[in-house]
Protein backbone atom coordinates (compact mmCIF):
# COMPACT_ATOMS: atom_id res chain seq x y z
CA UNK A 1 0.00 0.00 0.00
CA UNK A 2 1.27 3.47 -0.90
CA UNK A 3 1.88 5.58 2.25
CA UNK A 4 -0.41 8.57 2.65
CA UNK A 5 2.45 11.08 2.36
CA UNK A 6 3.47 9.70 -1.04
CA UNK A 7 -0.14 9.56 -2.22
CA UNK A 8 -0.71 13.16 -1.11
CA UNK A 9 2.45 14.40 -2.81
CA UNK A 10 1.41 12.64 -6.02
CA UNK A 11 -1.96 14.41 -5.85
CA UNK A 12 -0.26 17.77 -5.26
CA UNK A 13 2.31 17.43 -8.01
CA UNK A 14 2.23 18.58 -11.58
CA UNK A 15 3.82 15.66 -13.42
CA UNK A 16 5.76 16.18 -16.64
CA UNK A 17 7.31 13.56 -18.92
CA UNK A 18 9.94 15.46 -20.88
CA UNK A 19 11.57 14.00 -23.99
CA UNK A 20 15.28 13.30 -24.34
CA UNK A 21 17.30 11.05 -26.64
CA UNK A 22 16.51 7.92 -24.62
CA UNK A 23 12.77 8.48 -24.24
CA UNK A 24 11.27 10.60 -21.46
CA UNK A 25 12.27 11.75 -17.98
CA UNK A 26 9.64 12.08 -15.27
CA UNK A 27 9.56 15.35 -13.32
CA UNK A 28 7.30 16.44 -10.45
CA UNK A 29 6.66 20.12 -9.78
CA UNK A 30 5.52 21.50 -6.41
CA UNK A 31 4.90 24.98 -4.99
CA UNK A 32 5.89 28.40 -6.27
CA UNK A 33 8.90 30.67 -6.06
CA UNK A 34 12.52 30.53 -7.26
CA UNK A 35 13.26 27.17 -8.90
CA UNK A 36 14.93 24.49 -6.79
CA UNK A 37 15.92 21.16 -8.38
CA UNK A 38 16.20 18.08 -6.12
CA UNK A 39 18.19 15.09 -7.38
CA UNK A 40 17.94 11.67 -5.72
CA UNK A 41 20.65 9.13 -4.96
CA UNK A 42 21.58 5.79 -6.50
CA UNK A 43 18.92 3.09 -6.14
CA UNK A 44 16.60 6.05 -5.57
CA UNK A 45 13.80 8.12 -7.02
CA UNK A 46 12.14 11.47 -6.43
CA UNK A 47 10.79 9.96 -3.19
CA UNK A 48 14.21 10.35 -1.54
CA UNK A 49 12.96 13.92 -0.89
CA UNK A 50 9.45 13.01 0.31
CA UNK A 51 9.94 14.41 3.82
CA UNK A 52 11.37 17.71 2.52
CA UNK A 53 9.01 18.74 -0.27
CA UNK A 54 6.35 20.38 1.90
CA UNK A 55 8.79 22.72 3.63
CA UNK A 56 10.88 23.55 0.56
CA UNK A 57 7.91 24.09 -1.77
CA UNK A 58 6.42 26.67 0.61
CA UNK A 59 9.11 29.11 -0.63
CA UNK A 60 10.35 27.59 -3.90
CA UNK A 61 9.13 25.95 -7.06
CA UNK A 62 10.49 22.49 -6.33
CA UNK A 63 11.35 20.22 -9.25
CA UNK A 64 12.02 16.59 -8.35
CA UNK A 65 13.27 14.14 -10.94
CA UNK A 66 13.52 10.43 -11.58
CA UNK A 67 16.95 10.39 -13.20
CA UNK A 68 17.30 8.50 -16.50
CA UNK A 69 17.27 4.80 -15.64
CA UNK A 70 15.33 5.27 -12.39
CA UNK A 71 11.69 5.28 -11.35
CA UNK A 72 9.36 6.34 -14.15
CA UNK A 73 12.13 7.60 -16.46
CA UNK A 74 13.60 5.77 -19.42
CA UNK A 75 17.20 4.65 -19.47
CA UNK A 76 19.94 6.93 -20.78
CA UNK A 77 21.16 6.26 -24.31
CA UNK A 78 24.44 4.85 -22.98
CA UNK A 79 25.12 3.34 -19.53
CA UNK A 80 27.50 6.09 -18.46
CA UNK A 81 27.39 9.25 -16.38
CA UNK A 82 27.70 11.67 -19.30
CA UNK A 83 24.63 10.20 -20.97
CA UNK A 84 22.64 10.35 -17.74
CA UNK A 85 23.65 13.99 -17.18
CA UNK A 86 22.73 14.80 -20.79
CA UNK A 87 19.22 13.51 -20.12
CA UNK A 88 18.94 15.47 -16.90
CA UNK A 89 20.16 18.80 -18.31
CA UNK A 90 18.12 18.53 -21.51
CA UNK A 91 14.86 17.75 -19.74
CA UNK A 92 15.48 20.33 -17.00
CA UNK A 93 15.70 22.95 -19.75
CA UNK A 94 12.37 21.63 -20.99
CA UNK A 95 10.86 22.29 -17.55
CA UNK A 96 12.34 25.66 -16.54
CA UNK A 97 13.51 27.02 -19.91
CA UNK A 98 16.98 27.37 -21.39
CA UNK A 99 18.84 30.19 -19.65
CA UNK A 100 16.88 30.01 -16.41
CA UNK A 101 19.06 30.07 -13.32
CA UNK A 102 18.17 27.47 -10.68
CA UNK A 103 19.29 26.28 -7.28
CA UNK A 104 20.11 22.59 -7.11
CA UNK A 105 20.46 19.99 -4.36
CA UNK A 106 21.77 16.48 -4.92
CA UNK A 107 21.90 13.54 -2.54
CA UNK A 108 24.57 10.79 -2.65
CA UNK A 109 25.03 9.75 -6.30
CA UNK A 110 22.72 12.65 -7.06
CA UNK A 111 25.29 15.00 -5.53
CA UNK A 112 27.83 13.88 -8.10
CA UNK A 113 25.19 14.21 -10.84
CA UNK A 114 24.31 17.70 -9.59
CA UNK A 115 27.96 18.78 -9.67
CA UNK A 116 28.28 17.59 -13.28
CA UNK A 117 24.99 19.22 -14.26
CA UNK A 118 25.88 22.51 -12.57
CA UNK A 119 29.25 22.64 -14.31
CA UNK A 120 27.65 21.88 -17.65
CA UNK A 121 24.85 24.45 -17.27
CA UNK A 122 27.43 27.12 -16.40
CA UNK A 123 29.78 26.21 -19.25
CA UNK A 124 27.04 25.98 -21.87
CA UNK A 125 25.22 29.21 -20.97
CA UNK A 126 22.06 27.43 -19.84
CA UNK A 127 21.47 29.80 -16.92
CA UNK A 128 23.75 28.13 -14.45
CA UNK A 129 23.15 26.97 -10.89
CA UNK A 130 23.11 29.87 -8.45
CA UNK A 131 23.51 27.73 -5.35
CA UNK A 132 24.50 24.10 -5.18
CA UNK A 133 23.89 21.85 -2.17
CA UNK A 134 25.50 18.40 -1.98
CA UNK A 135 24.19 16.06 0.72
CA UNK A 136 26.40 13.04 1.44
CA UNK A 137 27.77 13.43 -2.05
CA UNK A 138 29.37 10.57 -3.94
CA UNK A 139 32.37 10.93 -6.23
CA UNK A 140 34.83 12.20 -3.60
CA UNK A 141 37.14 9.18 -3.85
CA UNK A 142 37.68 9.14 -0.10
CA UNK A 143 37.62 6.32 2.43
CA UNK A 144 34.24 4.80 3.26
CA UNK A 145 33.19 3.78 6.78
CA UNK A 146 31.13 0.61 6.34
CA UNK A 147 28.73 -0.26 9.14
CA UNK A 148 28.09 -3.80 7.92
CA UNK A 149 27.44 -5.67 4.71
CA UNK A 150 24.19 -5.11 2.79
CA UNK A 151 22.01 -8.15 2.08
CA UNK A 152 20.88 -9.37 -1.33
CA UNK A 153 17.22 -8.57 -1.84
CA UNK A 154 16.28 -9.38 -5.43
CA UNK A 155 15.47 -13.01 -4.61
CA UNK A 156 13.35 -12.13 -1.56
CA UNK A 157 9.65 -11.37 -1.15
CA UNK A 158 7.14 -10.54 1.55
CA UNK A 159 8.40 -10.40 5.13
CA UNK A 160 11.88 -11.58 4.10
CA UNK A 161 12.21 -8.74 1.60
CA UNK A 162 11.12 -6.22 4.24
CA UNK A 163 13.65 -7.64 6.71
CA UNK A 164 16.51 -7.40 4.22
CA UNK A 165 15.54 -3.88 3.19
CA UNK A 166 15.38 -2.83 6.84
CA UNK A 167 18.86 -4.30 7.37
CA UNK A 168 20.21 -2.45 4.34
CA UNK A 169 18.71 0.83 5.50
CA UNK A 170 20.41 0.33 8.88
CA UNK A 171 23.86 -0.40 7.48
CA UNK A 172 23.83 2.10 4.62
CA UNK A 173 21.28 4.87 5.00
CA UNK A 174 19.85 5.61 8.47
CA UNK A 175 21.89 5.79 11.69
CA UNK A 176 19.11 5.46 14.28
CA UNK A 177 17.26 2.23 13.56
CA UNK A 178 14.17 3.54 15.35
CA UNK A 179 13.79 6.02 12.48
CA UNK A 180 13.44 3.21 9.93
CA UNK A 181 9.69 3.42 9.59
CA UNK A 182 7.16 2.08 7.08
CA UNK A 183 7.65 5.14 4.87
CA UNK A 184 11.41 4.62 4.66
CA UNK A 185 10.92 0.94 3.86
CA UNK A 186 8.39 1.75 1.13
CA UNK A 187 10.57 4.40 -0.50
CA UNK A 188 13.73 2.28 -0.38
CA UNK A 189 12.04 -0.88 -1.66
CA UNK A 190 10.04 0.77 -4.43
CA UNK A 191 13.04 2.79 -5.61
CA UNK A 192 15.50 -0.11 -5.55
CA UNK A 193 13.13 -2.27 -7.58
CA UNK A 194 12.99 0.30 -10.39
CA UNK A 195 16.67 1.29 -10.51
CA UNK A 196 18.12 0.27 -13.89
CA UNK A 197 21.28 2.37 -13.94
CA UNK A 198 24.46 1.04 -12.30
CA UNK A 199 25.75 4.03 -10.35
CA UNK A 200 28.42 2.41 -8.18
CA UNK A 201 31.40 2.76 -10.57
CA UNK A 202 30.78 6.50 -10.77
CA UNK A 203 29.89 6.96 -7.09
CA UNK A 204 33.11 5.24 -5.99
CA UNK A 205 35.22 7.35 -8.37
CA UNK A 206 36.81 10.74 -7.71
CA UNK A 207 35.35 13.07 -10.35
CA UNK A 208 33.54 15.37 -7.90
CA UNK A 209 36.37 17.84 -7.28
CA UNK A 210 37.06 18.36 -10.97
CA UNK A 211 33.43 19.23 -11.62
CA UNK A 212 33.30 21.62 -8.68
CA UNK A 213 36.41 23.36 -10.01
CA UNK A 214 34.55 24.04 -13.28
CA UNK A 215 31.95 26.09 -11.41
CA UNK A 216 32.81 29.00 -9.14
CA UNK A 217 29.44 29.61 -7.47
CA UNK A 218 28.31 29.11 -3.89
CA UNK A 219 28.34 25.48 -2.76
CA UNK A 220 27.22 23.89 0.50
CA UNK A 221 28.17 20.37 1.61
CA UNK A 222 25.92 18.64 4.14
CA UNK A 223 26.87 15.38 5.82
CA UNK A 224 25.19 13.27 8.44
CA UNK A 225 27.59 12.79 11.35
CA UNK A 226 27.48 9.01 10.93
CA UNK A 227 27.53 8.87 7.11
CA UNK A 228 29.06 5.53 6.11
CA UNK A 229 30.02 6.69 2.62
CA UNK A 230 32.86 8.88 3.86
CA UNK A 231 34.39 10.75 6.80
CA UNK A 232 32.44 14.02 7.05
CA UNK A 233 35.15 15.86 8.99
CA UNK A 234 37.93 14.94 6.58
CA UNK A 235 35.80 15.53 3.50
CA UNK A 236 34.54 18.89 4.73
CA UNK A 237 38.12 20.07 5.15
CA UNK A 238 39.32 18.56 1.87
CA UNK A 239 36.51 19.97 -0.26
CA UNK A 240 36.38 23.48 1.22
CA UNK A 241 40.03 24.32 2.00
CA UNK A 242 41.17 27.19 -0.20
CA UNK A 243 37.68 27.71 -1.59
CA UNK A 244 35.96 30.63 0.19
CA UNK A 245 32.68 30.07 -1.67
CA UNK A 246 32.37 26.49 -0.42
CA UNK A 247 30.87 25.74 2.99
CA UNK A 248 30.27 22.54 4.93
CA UNK A 249 28.05 21.53 7.82
CA UNK A 250 27.72 18.22 9.64
CA UNK A 251 24.29 17.24 10.97
CA UNK A 252 24.57 15.51 14.34
CA UNK A 253 23.03 12.11 15.05
CA UNK A 254 22.19 11.35 11.43
CA UNK A 255 23.40 8.92 8.81
CA UNK A 256 23.77 9.00 5.05
CA UNK A 257 20.11 9.69 4.13
CA UNK A 258 20.38 12.86 6.14
CA UNK A 259 17.44 14.73 4.62
CA UNK A 260 15.13 11.91 5.66
CA UNK A 261 16.52 11.08 9.09
CA UNK A 262 16.93 14.74 10.14
CA UNK A 263 14.30 16.27 7.85
CA UNK A 264 13.35 19.29 9.98
CA UNK A 265 16.95 20.31 10.63
CA UNK A 266 17.97 19.82 7.01
CA UNK A 267 14.96 21.79 5.77
CA UNK A 268 15.94 24.75 7.95
CA UNK A 269 19.55 24.56 6.79
CA UNK A 270 18.53 24.40 3.15
CA UNK A 271 16.08 27.27 3.37
CA UNK A 272 18.56 29.44 5.27
CA UNK A 273 21.24 28.65 2.72
CA UNK A 274 19.04 29.20 -0.31
CA UNK A 275 17.54 32.45 0.96
CA UNK A 276 20.45 33.80 2.99
CA UNK A 277 23.27 36.18 2.22
CA UNK A 278 25.85 34.56 -0.05
CA UNK A 279 28.82 35.73 2.02
CA UNK A 280 27.33 34.94 5.43
CA UNK A 281 25.04 31.93 5.11
CA UNK A 282 22.79 31.45 8.13
CA UNK A 283 23.69 27.90 9.07
CA UNK A 284 23.22 27.70 12.82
Amino acid sequence: MVPELIARLERMAERRDVAFAGGTVRWHRFGAGPPLVLIHGGHGSWMHWARNIDALSARHTVWTVDLPGYGDSDRPVRPNLDSLVDGLVTTLDGCVGVGTEVAMAGFSFGGLVAAHAAARRSAEGRGGVARLVLLGSAGHGGVRRPHGEPMRWKDAAGAELAARMRHNLAVQMIHDEERIDDLALFIHTASCRRARFHSRPFSRGDSLSAQLDRRKGETLFLWGEHDVTGDPQALSHHLTEGHPRRHARIVANAGHWVQYEAADRVDRLLLDWLDGDADSPRLA
